[in-house]
């Protein structure tokens, strides 16, 4: 017998358990279909993973600066256990686990384990379409729904000639499992992924050498930041390479690692290690899905969709990375909200990709709001920029940690916010005070005359919306 629901969602990452969740709010009958574990790449491979291996590389760096801190530790008296640090990891993720099967439950959204492929219109529902699941024991189960939503994903691209083989050459799914560091890694790629594991594996004591093919790391942030992490890395000792054009014909392994010659502003030169990372971005999971079997449009595989997740088949939504678009999992909770909101007739709040704030978890942090400097003034803003360094905070100085700045941008003849960057600590927490300062049509200028409280990193956003017009306190 087929499960009949109102919704049937295709994933249970973030885009799609939100999503369920949302439908199940308004009353409709929801099935999520995941083939591995609820909570999809986020969860299990991602955001939370990577998070909770930041962290205890954070704790680490902390211990071996203790002295700074007018803490006396003795050599030796402290030492990093790779496998806690894991273990520390998986009990993390399994708490959030259990903590997501829980509100399945709570909610009523039945959660079927198995690979599920389009099947088009049912004679069931001969207007909407269902679902063909293989369960883990290989038997069959059909989903038919009123309403399908795709929320499968995306996962590692590889490069020509460099294919993650999980022992040399790594993915960041290889990356999260790894049982001991390696003594040496060489990181392909400096955008999000790329820098945050440049800076966490250095903390944990591996030589890194960190390569970016573009002229700058994190091209899609504010120069200033690009500029101000790549300092920051090789302050802390990571290599820091732009410019690079690999050459994958000569990639070769050896008794003592990996090595591929690169071409660099500075000439041709020899990148080694003991592994290699792959950081090169990420690619829609659309194959294998059963799309065929629908009038779904794809463009470079990814589903192509409306403001609404609306594919070009009314009855069919996709949401999240599978869509090629802002590939954060709290942009694909949101479009899985906008999503239910749309198929329920109601009117959803859409958000532009640029008002999404992104965060990276680097040491120091970034988080970031709106225009860059350089976007802004291409939209054609007569821009003015307030910029605070944390070394102007009191906070920042007692937590030992002054690197960096925040750097507001506003609009002269309007005074609208149009963009907040952050790169400090805690830079990550701090950000949502700017996104909703500006979400909310604020001026720099109200939201610099609100008594920030003393002493607190906040202080930061507030003095860098009064340089905006020239009265920071601090700086």
């Amino acid at each position: 017998m087929a499960i009949h629901v109102d919704i049937a969602v295709l994933g249970g990452g973030p885009g799609g358990y939100t999503a369920a969740i949302r439908a199940a709010q308004a009353g409709k009958t929801v099935a999520i279909v995941e083939k591995e574990k609820l909570g999809g790449t986020c969860l299990h491979k991602g955001c939370i993973p990577s998070k909770s291996l930041l962290r205890s590389a954070e704790v680490y760096r902390t211990l071996l600066q203790a002295e700074d801190y007018g803490v006396s530790v003795q050599e030796g008296a402290f030492s990093l256990a790779f496998d806690k640090v894991q273990s520390r990891k998986e009990q993390a993720v399994g708490s959030l686990h259990r903590g997501l099967q829980g509100l399945m439950k709570r909610h009523g959204i039945q959660l079927i384990h198995g690979a599920g492929r389009v099947i088009g219109p049912s004679i069931f529902s001969p207007k909407s379409g269902s679902l063909a699941v293989e369960l883990a024991d290989g038997e069959m189960e059909s989903v038919v729904c009123d309403n399908l939503i795709i929320a499968t994903g995306s996962t590692p691209r590889s490069l020509p000639g460099l294919e993650a083989d999980g022992r040399y050459i790594l993915n960041s799914d290889h990356a999260l499992a790894m049982e001991q560091l390696p003594k040496s890694i060489l990181i392909v790629g400096g955008g999000v992924i790329g820098v945050e594991w440049a800076s966490m594996l250095q903390d944990f004591g591996v030589a890194v050498t960190l390569a970016e093919a573009g002229a700058r790391l994190l091209p899609g942030e504010d120069a200033e930041i690009s500029t101000e992490i790549a300092r920051a890395l090789r302050r802390r000792g990571v290599r820091v390479l732009t410019s690079v054009q690999l050459k994958a014909e000569t990639y070769a392994v050896g008794e003592e690692g990996i090595s591929i010659a690169a071409s660099t502003p500075d000439g041709d030169v020899v990148l080694a290690g003991d592994k290699l990372l792959l950081s090169v971005g990420r690619q829609p999971n659309g194959e294998g899905i059963g799309l065929e079997n629908t009038d779904v449009r794809t463009d470079k595989g990814a589903i192509v969709v409306n403001a609404f997740g609306q594919t070009n088949e009314p009855h069919i939504y996709a949401i999240g990375d599978v869509t090629g678009g802002v590939q954060l999992a709290h942009a694909a909770a949101h479009a899985g909200i906008v999503a239910v909101d749309h198929l329920c007739g109601e009117e959803p709040v859409l958000v532009p990709d640029h008002l999404i704030p992104r965060c990276i978890y680097s040491s120091p942090e970034i988080a970031s709001y709106g225009l860059t400097e350089e976007a802004a003034r291409r939209a054609g803003h007569d821009v003015r920029i307030g910029k605070v360094p944390f070394q102007a905070i009191g906070k920042a100085i007692v937590l030992g940690e002054s690197e960096g700045f925040v750097k507001v941008i506003a609009d002269r003849t309007s005074g609208d916010i149009l963009g907040a960057h952050i790169i400090g600590a805690h830079a990550t927490d701090l950000i949502s005070e700017a996104a909703l300062s500006s979400w909310l049509n604020a001026t720099p200028w109200e939201v610099g005359s609100m008594i920030h409280p003393h002493p607190t990193l906040s202080e930061a956003i507030g003095e860098a919306m009064l340089a905006v017009d020239g009265k920071s306190i601090s700086y």
